[in-house]
């Protein structure tokens, strides 16, 4: 029985970047449209069974209070049993839960930081990462309509439609004193503050390092600092590090909507995979994971990077929808369409 699952993050689109820079506020209120229609493409397209997320603003409660007069979606959708702790464990423990219990894809709304948590719990269940957020490398500004159909394909599909429907990301392991931390999947920054309060990065004078997976100059964020350098395209085997500083060439970039700055890049090396890189040593500081701070080094403190090519399988809604025309997913044969009223079948 074909299962999709929803996590939309209620944070997302909402950090100190909205003080800084241009970037747009996404609200929960335009999340519970989004969700409504995508809701409504997953019924039309026959996932059998939706779960939803619950969160601390009703985003997915609200969305089926809107829909209370379709039984077809209320029948097949329900909320994950889980509790809701307000922070970023949701996401995780919505895809670890939706990965237990046999979905065949998860739609993510937020974004590269709602993608990343969601990666580190779906296993080899395909995410469909929809844009709500501020640095959006991974998701894509998609009709929740249209990424419904795709998601309800997907879903009906699996598990054999990873390579036919998907793509696999590269992303970057985070190591700490010889152990796993965490992961990245566009860059990882090393920033040399005390401060984490305020988890998004926008004060380049402070970033000494940039590892990413992927970088074109059409990105927003820290990503896009390679992107001007040396273009790395999402498929090609191999990442690129980049270390700051005065004396190195200026580089123009926008580092986040409407936020363009130049710096100085002294040091340009390519990443290869199952490599570990060592992150520099200046202490104290704090490494960002797209695009927000998430662990402090202190003194003594040894961190390394490797880049792996095995990571979470992407939806690519355009080549599964030419997908589904092509094999007639849309289409009733006359001979299975019921008859219109006052007909004789």
């Amino acid at each position: 029985m074909s299962l999709v699952g929803i996590i939309a993050n209620p944070e997302s689109g909402k950090d100190i970047r909205r003080i800084v820079s241009q970037a747009i506020t996404i609200g929960n209120q335009q999340k519970v449209n989004l969700v409504r229609r995508i809701l409504l493409g997953l019924t039309a397209g026959d996932a059998e069974r939706i779960a939803l997320m619950p969160d601390q603003y009703g985003i997915a409660a609200h969305a089926l209070d809107t829909l209370h007069n379709r039984r077809d979606v209320l029948a097949r959708t329900s909320l994950i049993e889980m509790p809701v702790r307000g922070n970023a464990e949701d996401t995780v423990q919505a895809a670890r839960q939706l990965q237990a219990t046999g979905a065949g894809c998860i739609i993510t709304l937020g974004g590269d930081g709602t993608v990343r948590l969601a990666a580190r719990s779906c296993g080899k269940v395909p995410l469909l990462p929809i844009s709500t957020g501020t640095n959006n490398v991974v998701p894509t500004f998609v009709e929740g309509t249209v990424a419904g159909l795709a998601a309800a394909c997907v879903a009906r599909n699996a598990p054999a439609g990873d390579k036919r429907f998907c793509y696999q990301h590269k992303y970057l392991e985070v190591h700490v004193n010889g152990h796993l931390s965490d992961i990245a999947l566009v860059d990882v920054a090393l920033v040399t503050t005390y401060f984490t309060g305020a988890r998004a990065v926008w004060e380049t004078e402070l970033v000494r390092q940039v590892f990413a997976t992927r970088a074109h100059p059409a990105n927003i964020g820290l990503s896009a600092l390679i992107g001007m350098l040396h273009p790395v395209g999402l498929s090609e085997p191999h990442g690129v590090m980049l270390c700051t500083g005065k004396n190195g060439r200026e580089v123009l970039a926008p580092i986040a909507p409407g936020l363009i700055t130049r710096v100085g890049i002294e040091h340009l090396e390519m990443l290869r995979p199952d490599i570990p890189y060592p992150i520099s040593g200046e202490r104290p500081a704090v490494l960002a994971l797209d695009g927000e701070r998430e662990i402090p080094l202190g003194a003594g403190d040894h961190a390394e990077v490797i880049l792996r090519l095995d990571g979470p399988w992407l939806v690519d809604v355009s080549r599964t929808l030419l997908w589904a025309v092509e094999n007639r997913f849309f289409v009733t044969e006359a001979s299975h369409r019921r008859p219109a009223t006052g007909t004789i079948a």
